[in-house]
C-alpha cells in the first residue's frame, strides 16, 4: 500500500466540524489534552492518539454503548486465537513459557484493530493515517482497511493477484467484505472463542445459498451426496498461498524482524481438524501456516516444546472460490485423484507428528467411481 504523505496523516478537513455527530464534540472530549491551555505542549499533555484503544468505554461507548459492551471479545482486538495457540504448543516450564509470551507479545499483537482503526484512521499495522481527513466512516473501506491488513493471502485470491489464479466468483458482483463479515461478527458478541471458526455469527456459505439442498436446485445430486462430507472450499476453491517456518527476532539495532521460509501456491484436502456439530464434514481444504519448532529460538531454546500438540497444516477458507474447479469438473476429478489430499510424503518430516490427525491415509482418499 502507497504510504501516506505526513499531511494526509493527520489534516482534518473542516468538513468534519460540520458534521452533526462527531463534528460537534471538541478534540478534548476523545483524545484529552487541556484546549484553554495557551502553550501547545501544555495544552498536548495527556492527548491519546487513539482513544478507542484498548479500552472505548468511555469515549465510543459512551454513545455506542451495545458496540462498545463486547469489544474486548472482537478477534480483531483481543487476538486471542494467537495467544491459544502458541500457549498450546508452549512450554511448560513457567520460565520458558514467559519468555515465548513476552516474544508473541512483541511480535503477534501488532496488528491489533480497534474502532478508530476501522472507521476514522488506516490500522497501525498498516502505518496508519487517516482515512479521509477525520470523517468517520460507517462501514470501513475495503482496500485501505480491510485488505490492507489481510493482503498477503485474501486480497491477492479474493482479487485475482496470484498468477494463473482467477479473481472470486463473488468479486463479479463486486462483495466488499462487510457484504459477509457484518458489524455484529466484527465487533464480538462477548464470547470467548478458540478460533474465527468457531465464531458463531460467522458467515456460512449457506447464508446466501440455502436452496442448494433442495428438491428443484441445480446440481442438487452432487450437492445431496457430499453434504456434511466435503467443505465447500473442497469442491470450489482454487490454489491458495501456504508458507513454512516464520522464525522471530531482533537485529543489532534491536528491531524486531521476521523471516519465513518457502511459500508455495497449492491446493490440500486433509482431515477436518475442528470437526463440530457446525462443521461436520470429514475432508476440508487446508493451508499451512508459517510456524516451525524454532519460531522463538531466539528468545529460548525449546520455547515451543508442545510444538506436536495442534496440526501445523490448518482448517481454511480461501477466498477464490469458482463455480467450476478442475476438482468438481468430473467425479474422478476428484474421487481417487490422490495428489490433492494431504498425504503422509506431502508433509515435511520435522512436521509429521503435529499433522498426524489432519494426513490422509492412501486408504482413506475417495475411490474411483462409474462415470
Amino acid at each position: 500500500m502507497t504510504p501516506l504523505a505526513p499531511h494526509e496523516k493527520i489534516y482534518v478537513d473542516s468538513e468534519f466540524a460540520e458534521d452533526e455527530n462527531h463534528g460537534e464534540m471538541g478534540c478534548e472530549e476523545c483524545h484529552g489534552g487541556d484546549p484553554s491551555e495557551p502553550d501547545w505542549k501544555k495544552a498536548h499533555v495527556g492527548v491519546v492518539k487513539d482513544p478507542s484503544y484498548p479500552d472505548p468505554t468511555e469515549t465510543c461507548g459512551s454513545c455506542h454503548e451495545d458496540i462498545a459492551e463486547h469489544y474486548q471479545s472482537s478477534l480483531h482486538v483481543s487476538l486471542a486465537p494467537f495467544k491459544k495457540i502458541i500457549g498450546a504448543r508452549a512450554s511448560g516450564d513457567s520460565a520458558v513459557f514467559e519468555k515465548v509470551d513476552a516474544a508473541r507479545e512483541a511480535h503477534c499483537t501488532s496488528c491489533h484493530s480497534s474502532c478508530g482503526q476501522c472507521h476514522v484512521s488506516r490500522p497501525e499495522a498498516v502505518e496508519g493515517g487517516l482515512l479521509e481527513s477525520h470523517l468517520f466512516q460507517r462501514r470501513p473501506p475495503m482496500h485501505t482497511v480491510c485488505t490492507a491488513c489481510h493482503g498477503s493471502r485474501i486480497e491477492k485470491e479474493y482479487m485475482g493477484k496470484n498468477k494463473g489464479i482467477p479473481p472470486d466468483v463473488h468479486k463479479g458482483k463486486y462483495f466488499k467484505c462487510n457484504k459477509c463479515h457484518t458489524a455484529d461478527e466484527m465487533h464480538g458478541d462477548g464470547k470467548d472463542y478458540a478460533n474465527r471458526y468457531e465464531v458463531e455469527n460467522a458467515p456460512k456459505c449457506l447464508d446466501c445459498h440455502e436452496t442448494i439442498y433442495a428438491a428443484d436446485a441445480e446440481n442438487k445430486e452432487q450437492h445431496q451426496q457430499h453434504k456434511d462430507r466435503v467443505s465447500c472450499q473442497v469442491c470450489h476453491a482454487m490454489p491458495y498461498k501456504n508458507c513454512t517456518a516464520c522464525h522471530f527476532g531482533k537485529d543489532k539495532q534491536g528491531l524486531k524482524y521476521f523471516k519465513t521460509e518457502a511459500s508455495t501456491m497449492d491446493f490440500k484436502i486433509g482431515l477436518n481438524p475442528l470437526k463440530s456439530q457446525r462443521r461436520p464434514e470429514k475432508y476440508v481444504t487446508l493451508r499451512h501456516v508459517p510456524v516451525d519448532q524454532d519460531s522463538f529460538k531466539f528468545y529460548v531454546d525449546n520455547g515451543l516444546a508442545k510444538f506436536d500438540a495442534l496440526p501445523t497444516w490448518k482448517m481454511t477458507t480461501p477466498h477464490n472460490i469458482q463455480r467450476k474447479t478442475p476438482q468438481n469438473a468430473s467425479c474422478n476429478a476428484c474421487h481417487g485423484k490422490a495428489s490433492l489430499f494431504l498425504l503422509e510424503k506431502d508433509v515435511i518430516p520435522k512436521y509429521l507428528n503435529a499433522n498426524r490427525t489432519v494426513i490422509v491415509a492412501e486408504d482413506q482418499v475417495p475411490a474411483k467411481v462409474a462415470e
